[in-house]
């Protein structure tokens, strides 16, 4: 097993209040071995060197702490989870998070169901399309917060993440550096969708920076929303 520089986020740790326990670093090594190791098979990640694994994994998903105060046993969503960031991330450093990770991809499912037994946590995982489970009563504004580190611009991936959030909640969408434009382009789309942009947070990761929009549902979704993926793709509010 490879021993990753776990130890390169204990700073960020310390500003966000989360203690560096040995079994903080011991998950998060088991997590980073394991997606080495399977991304030889499926596809995963194109970052793969040591400490670009902790820094543009780890540490980019556990800066969503430093936008969001999460009360504890929170219901988090991660939509179009991936390898698991940032949701499994988030679980690794607040176990108490109620997780649910959704992807269309069960091969990525199984990973992830992997990597969560043998870091002994738990999650919910939920192999659906992201606007199959926007429709479906058991996940439509059943959390308090979705989240979603994705390339898709942000008024299409608004409309994929803010059905599954309940009034009062947030989505919160990690992007990257040039992302000012994109979420002012998506202010409308956000409003159709009942939500409202909240803050819009800048941090520093090494030499890059990292947006998070902090977007409050402050109504319910209409019901038409989310449509079918060609639609929502071709047709972006």
């Amino acid at each position: 097993m490879t021993d990753f520089p776990i130890d390169l986020i204990k700073p960020l740790l310390e500003e966000i209040n989360i203690p560096f326990s040995d079994t903080l670093k011991e998950r998060l090594n088991t997590y980073a071995n394991l997606l080495v190791e399977r991304n030889k098979e499926i596809n995963l990640t194109a970052i793969v060197d040591p400490e670009s694994v902790v820094i543009k994994h780890f540490a980019d998903s556990l800066l969503f702490f430093k936008a969001v105060s999460l009360r504890e046993n929170a219901s988090v969503i991660d939509v179009g989870t991936g390898a698991g960031f940032p949701g499994l991330v988030l679980k690794i450093a607040r176990p108490d998070i109620n997780l649910t990770l959704l992807d269309s991809l069960n091969k990525r499912l199984l990973f992830l169901e992997e990597v969560l037994k043998n870091t002994s946590l738990d999650a919910k995982l939920v192999h659906l399309r992201a606007e199959e489970g926007g429709r479906k009563s058991e996940y439509r504004e059943k959390f308090d917060i979705a989240s979603a580190r994705a390339v898709a611009k942000l008024n299409v991936l608004s409309e994929y993440c803010l059905p599954f959030v309940k009034p009062g909640g947030s989505f919160i969408a990690l992007k990257g550096p040039a992302a000012r434009e994109e979420i002012k382009e998506a202010e409308n789309a956000i409003g159709l969708l009942g939500g409202k942009i909240e803050k819009i947070y800048e941090f520093p990761l090494n030499e890059e920076k990292r947006i998070i929009a902090d977007i409050k549902k402050i109504s319910q979704t209409n019901p038409k929303y989310p449509r079918i993926s060609a639609k929502i793709q071709k047709q972006p509010l």
